[in-house]
């Protein structure tokens, strides 16, 4: 067994012995959090979700709340079975930093050297660029068909059609595309799929006794189900064929009790060298210079000065969401089965019980020290009403802005009758782009609009939406 693996049993086993301890306090706080989640649960109306909480090393609180299948009728345990959704983009890079230990693969390898059918021009691409998300290469989001059953060739030739949206290493832009060729890299080069790299290397000796891949045609004792609102009424989740359970992007199962395993595994930088972790755990350096704050399947962020590392995921009726604090010794893990619920609100308030420091602040004025560009942005938002957004003046926004998003804003703006003054709320640096956040007022009702511009000023982002 080597160093960490050893270190990483001796943390389990620490852990075990003071989770057995009673605590006044902790059982406080667990009162406190508790009920806390079963007011959100309410007011976010959520058949089932599943919550952990580890404080300083001690697992605080870990309970399932609601129903994991309504049509029997059966609650959620820590043993309940989520679809781990994007949540599952930190075990595909796992799983690719296991080729790199081994030696397959390196980092700074070109993914044509592994996908030789791949357009010449994607030779830049690096296995680091799909890892951190700057690769270029367009999302696959809308672009799939959910009922048709791809091969993994037919995947890599759709990917492969599509356009670039950028140089390799210019930005920072999601891009599920890039996690489904990690996935099948990882089948390519282990010989086995990735979802069995995992099960082997990762979930067994990390003791993550019931995570794995999801497969409709198992009997997979304690699957919940995932459901979507429709009208306000709660409804199956959407059917997609089996191959887009597959992905590299995201086709995990996992209860509550395989990701307290699994944070008990990243506390102690189990499974990979040291060296590695802080590769996974570093934000991506632009070409600029720029830092942008991502790793490799991990934001790497900051709360209240302190360093913030978390993902969430959403995919066929589940929220997902992980959050570490590390000043705080925190780790808040949220698992539900509704598209419409908000893992984040439950992570975040949460935190504030924990810690009050760790709340959000709500948006605030703040002094506007560019008023050109609020009233460019003022006159942005009318063109938006009005239908006139010009796409000269945009870069670099999603395929499908223009075409659904854009009409969207706009129905919405007429509905909501005359906007009232922005009112600067926030601003922003994110890699290259500056990022503006205003609250505007529609009659009674508040709005967060956020537009951010590239350096030659063009639109990269334009998004409203209730405050």
């Amino acid at each position: 067994m080597r160093g960490p693996l050893r270190s990483f049993a001796l943390v389990v086993f620490v852990l075990g012995l003071l989770s057995s301890l009673p605590s006044a306090a902790h059982d406080s706080l667990r009162e406190r959090i508790d009920a806390f989640v079963r007011a959100e649960q309410k007011r976010q109306n959520v058949p089932g979700l599943a919550v952990a909480v580890v404080s300083h090393g001690k697992v605080v609180l870990a309970r399932g709340y609601g129903s994991a299948h309504l049509e029997h009728q059966v609650p959620v345990t820590t043993d309940t079975l989520f679809q781990s959704a994007s949540l599952g983009k930190q075990f595909t890079a796992m799983a690719v930093m296991l080729q790199v230990e081994a030696g397959r693969i390196s980092l700074s390898d070109s993914i044509t050297k592994y996908f030789p059918d791949a357009p010449a021009t994607w030779a830049p691409i690096t296995i680091r660029h799909l890892l951190t998300h700057t690769s270029g290469i367009r999302d696959l989001q809308g672009l799939l068909d959910e009922r048709k059953d791809y091969t993994d060739e037919e995947f890599e030739r759709l990917i492969f059609a599509l356009p670039l949206d950028f140089p390799a290493g210019l930005r920072w832009n999601y891009s599920n595309s890039g996690y489904v060729l990690l996935g099948l890299l990882v089948n390519r080069v282990a010989g086995t799929s990735y979802v069995n790299v995992l099960g082997e290397h990762v979930f067994k000796p990390a003791r993550m006794k019931t995570a794995r891949g999801i497969s409709e045609a198992d009997i997979i004792p304690n699957r919940a189900a995932g459901y979507r609102l429709v009208r306000g009424e709660v409804k199956n989740q959407r059917w997609v064929s089996p191959s887009l359970n597959t992905t590299g992007d995201g086709s995990l199962y996992f209860s509550l009790k395989d990701l307290l395993a699994w944070d008990a595994a990243v506390d102690a930088r189990a499974l990979l060298t040291r060296g590695n972790w802080r590769e996974i755990l570093t934000p991506v350096k632009l070409d600029s210079g720029a830092s942008y704050a991502y790793g490799f399947g991990w934001f790497v962020e900051e709360r209240n000065g302190k360093p913030l590392h978390q993902h969430t995921g959403s995919w066929q009726g589940f929220k997902t969401a992980y959050f570490r604090f590390l000043g705080d010794s925190l780790s808040v893990i949220v698992l539900a089965n509704l598209n419409n619920a908000d893992p984040e609100a439950f992570v975040n308030g949460i935190a504030a019980v924990v810690n009050p420091a760790l709340a959000v602040p709500p948006l605030a004025p703040i002094p506007d020290l560019e008023p050109e560009a609020t009233a460019r942005f003022t006159t942005l938002l009318e063109q938006a009403r009005e239908g006139t957004l010009d796409p000269a003046g945009f870069a670099y926004v999603p395929w499908y802005f223009f075409s659904h998003l854009a009409p969207n804003y706009q129905r919405l703006l007429q509905s909501l009758g005359p906007a009232g003054p922005l009112i600067l709320a926030k601003r922003e640096v994110k890699g290259d782009d500056r990022v503006y956040t205003y609250l505007v007022q529609f009659g009674t009702v508040t709005y967060r609009y956020s537009v951010s511009l590239i350096p030659d000023g063009r639109v990269s982002a334009f998004e409203l939406r209730e405050n």
